[in-house]
């Protein structure tokens, strides 16, 4: 950077001030967990299609049992809520909010132990 009161020197990046991004995202990291579940789920024969959708506010992952029909399970990734409840929620195939929280692995749990059970049987 440049001296103090000086413009920065040309090839120095500065941020813009409090400018949102367009839309929110998995991070690689949280894809590949989240793709990982949904990998298992489908050699487990309990999903065969998934969906993704990206918001201004919330980034979601549905998957379906069947394409035509409502999602067993969506994960969402909602940022504002970081400091409320937590930022990820996982909602079940009727609507209903099974767990939230500020960690993805946590919300997930319940996804993890219907795989273990549906393994086991």
């Amino acid at each position: 950077m440049g001296q103090a009161g000086a413009p920065p020197t040309s090839g120095s990046v500065l941020p813009f001030p409090q400018r949102q991004p367009l839309q929110v995202a998995f991070t690689r990291a949280e894809l590949l967990r989240i793709l990982d579940l949904y990998g298992r789920m489908v050699a487990a024969g309990e999903w065969r299609d998934y969906a993704m959708d990206f918001a201004r506010d919330m980034a979601s992952f549905s998957a379906f049992r069947r394409a035509a029909e409502r999602p067993q399970m969506r994960v969402e990734k909602r940022p504002a809520l970081r400091n409320r409840q937590g930022m990820w929620t996982l909602f079940g195939e009727h609507g209903q909010a099974l767990k939230r929280g500020h960690e993805l692995p946590g919300v997930l749990a319940p996804m993890e132990r219907r795989l273990l059970k549906t393994v086991a049987d």
